[in-house]
């Protein structure tokens, strides 16, 4: 009877209950806001089920309880990175780049922009944002900062290399893909490098919304917010929002996803249309 305990009713590899997702749903939220839609269970039983396997664990609710006993830091990052989704693509919501692109030519060449990206994910979206700082300023070294951060400590390794098959850029503009990046060879073959000097624009780091100190450091000019809230509820998104303020330059932009809608927060951010939102106590 030993052995079968450590099998699902369900025919799955481990034993995975409702009250045990729930028990996921309750830690993912209290760890990183993120609010688990009730229909996630495969999703979450598929990608937990690694960690189970790295560990030798039967049971979701053995894992779960040493997870929580233990309070190991490692496992705990583990555990935020496995159920965090990171759907990112170059240019992914290419108007917000046209934007950007109009609000650096309006600058002060001899200023320093800074940019915060909230969810860096595997890099294409901040190393897009380098991009159009290139080309605003026609230079491969423009007067641009740009954080990238993301929950998710994976994807910031792989952002940090900025090595990408070639089906990653396959839709980019073949200027674009000769002018900022450079062809793998041997080894690397079939796969492309952003170039040093896009690397250099960028700053990486690991950093929690729902933390009470954030590693970064404004006024932005811009803040990339982009996909990011639509796993938070409502009052998480407000708490964050309203931390984004103060960060935000009087005239700077705050950029969301396109399913992203900010109206319960009106009172801190304006749309401008097309997921662009500028500071409420600022009119002009």
């Amino acid at each position: 009877m030993e052995s079968l305990g450590k099998i699902d009713v369900s025919g799955r590899e481990f034993a995975f209950t409702p009250a045990d997702f729930e028990r996921v749903r309750a830690l993912i939220y209290k760890q990183a806001g993120i609010a688990l839609s009730p229909i996630k269970q495969d999703m979450v039983y598929s990608r937990l089920a690694r960690r189970l396997r790295a560990r030798g664990e039967h049971r979701f609710s053995d894992y779960l309880d040493n997870l929580e006993r233990s309070n190991d830091p490692k496992e705990w990052e583990e555990f935020v990175n496995a159920l965090t989704t990171n759907l990112t693509s170059f240019f992914r919501e290419a108007h917000h780049f046209d934007t950007l692109a109009n609000m650096l030519r309006s600058f002060d060449p001899k200023r320093t922009v800074k940019i915060w990206c909230c969810a860096a994910s595997t890099g294409e979206e901040p190393y897009s944002l380098a991009i159009t700082a290139c080309e605003a300023y026609n230079t491969m070294t423009p007067p641009v900062q740009i954080i990238a951060t993301d929950l998710d400590t994976n994807v910031l390794k792989h952002g940090e290399q900025g090595m990408y098959g070639m089906d990653r850029v396959e839709r980019l503009q073949r200027e674009r893909l000769q002018k900022f990046f450079l062809k793998g060879t041997g080894e690397q073959a079939g796969k492309v490098r952003v170039r040093p000097e896009l690397q250099r624009l960028l700053s990486f780091r690991r950093l929690n919304l729902l933390e009470p100190a954030w590693p970064v450091q404004g006024p932005f000019d811009a803040i990339f917010c982009r996909n990011v809230m639509i796993y938070f509820d409502k009052p998480t998104q407000y708490t964050i929002l309203k931390r984004f303020v103060p960060l935000l330059r009087p005239e700077g932009l705050m950029f969301a996803g396109h399913s992203e809608n900010f109206m319960h927060a009106a009172d801190l951010f304006r749309s401008l249309g097309r997921t662009v939102y500028a500071r409420t106590d600022q009119r002009g």
